[in-house]
């Protein structure tokens, strides 16, 4: 296998493995779980911050919600199904019947519009065993969807929202460079010819405005509408398809959401879907591939290393350790009864971008031995406080730093 794929860098950085007893399914261990939390942090942050109110829908969901979305005549044979006849029950592959219940549960009047919800939705597809691929490609991932219901004048205005919401995104976390393509009706799908047209020019056009150049994709769209996709390209050249953006009009007409217009009248909104990330394990398996493992010091699962050069340095090292953890840093101990070039050895395996050392002097003189790991530099002497403040600084996405 190539060592840059991410299968063999997850294992190499101790992150997640797969095997038989769970087919298109991943086991996150300790480290993997601090990369994927940090990146789930990451995203509810931003998501919050532009407005999104976060919410949690059910995994098992009656088959006939399944039939009234038109989700069943599509994906029925890659749904998860339990019980018979009218007490089936299917796991959702999808989050968007759930949103439009939540979203129907309230009275909303057009001043209440946009309403944005979110959420890190775990979803179910019955995918060929053939088709699996590692994180690329499961049977089960979590999406952090999103949907917006709003008027047809707001569409524009949410579509630019997303779209540098996005763009922040996938620069922080190292993407120069991304591509975006338009997909339109496709053979199979619902809604009027008419609905299509108006959807299909009121995208693009929203696009556009948002100052985005899609390449038509056509046929590609989704059964209750078009969208944009958002294409990352990684360090090796690769294209792979993250983001999405959707227009719909026929989930909110079939599963029966109104708002109350200002003449008293109920319309219907329309609906945006929407994933910056697209599925979070896809997305970590590009981006390990992309750094080949080396991943920015904000997104390191342990950020820092932390070793005694001898055994009477030991207490001094936990006590560095927890100093930098004070500032919000994970930085981890290495006390073992190892050379200090086994250490660093390990520590790059791991993907650890610094490693600290603490040796007799550093020990006295209350300082580290600070050694960035991936850039080949040279370990340099700094006191604990100010290697904190600093390194702190740094864990932050590139967008939120002063």
């Amino acid at each position: 296998m190539d060592p840059h794929d991410h299968r063999s860098v997850g294992h190499a950085m101790a992150l997640f493995h797969q095997q038989e007893d769970g087919p298109g399914v991943a086991f996150w261990h300790p480290r993997g779980a601090r990369l994927w939390q940090t990146v789930e942090d990451d995203i509810r942050r931003r998501m919050a911050a532009a407005g999104y109110a976060a919410v949690r829908t059910p995994q098992l969901l009656a088959r006939s919600l399944w039939e009234k979305s038109g989700h069943w005549e599509t994906f029925a044979e890659a749904m998860f199904t339990v019980g018979d006849g009218e007490r089936r029950l299917a796991l959702k592959p999808m989050n968007c019947p759930g949103h439009v219940q939540i979203f129907n549960k309230a009275v909303h009047g057009r001043r209440d519009l946009p309403v944005r919800l979110a959420e890190f939705g775990q979803c179910h597809r019955n995918e060929p065993s053939g088709a699996l691929s590692g994180l690329m490609r499961g049977r089960a991932f979590v999406q952090d969807d999103a949907h917006v219901f709003c008027t047809e004048e707001q569409v524009a205005d949410e579509v630019a929202r997303f779209c540098r919401l996005l763009g922040t995104v996938y620069a922080d976390y190292g993407f120069e460079s991304w591509h975006v393509g338009f997909s339109t009706r496709p053979a199979a799908r619902a809604g009027s010819e008419a609905a299509w047209d108006r959807s299909e020019a009121m995208l693009e056009a929203a696009a556009r405005t948002a100052g985005l150049d899609p390449v038509l994709q056509s046929g590609e769209g989704a059964f209750y509408g078009p969208k944009l996709e958002f294409v990352l390209e990684d360090s090796r050249g690769r294209r792979w398809q993250c983001g999405t953006i959707q227009l719909d009009r026929v989930l909110p007409e079939r599963l029966g959401a109104l708002f109350v217009d200002t003449d008293g009248v109920r319309r219907r909104p329309v609906m945006l879907h929407h994933a910056v990330l697209g599925s979070l394990e896809r997305f970590i398996a590009v981006l390990l591939e992309h750094h080949r493992g080396r991943l920015p010091f904000w997104l390191a699962p342990d950020q820092v290393a932390v070793a005694s050069i001898g055994p009477d340095q030991a207490a001094a090292t936990e006590a560095a350790v927890q100093q930098l953890a004070a500032v919000g840093l994970r930085a981890v101990a290495d006390v073992r009864e190892e050379s200090l070039s086994r250490k660093v050895i390990d520590a790059r395996r791991l993907g650890i971008p610094v490693l600290a050392a603490v040796g007799p002097r550093e020990a006295a003189a209350g300082t580290l031995a600070l050694r960035r790991l991936f850039d080949g530099g040279k370990a340099e002497e700094t006191p604990l406080y100010a290697a904190a403040a600093a390194l702190a600084a740094e864990a932050l996405p590139p967008s939120r730093r002063a």
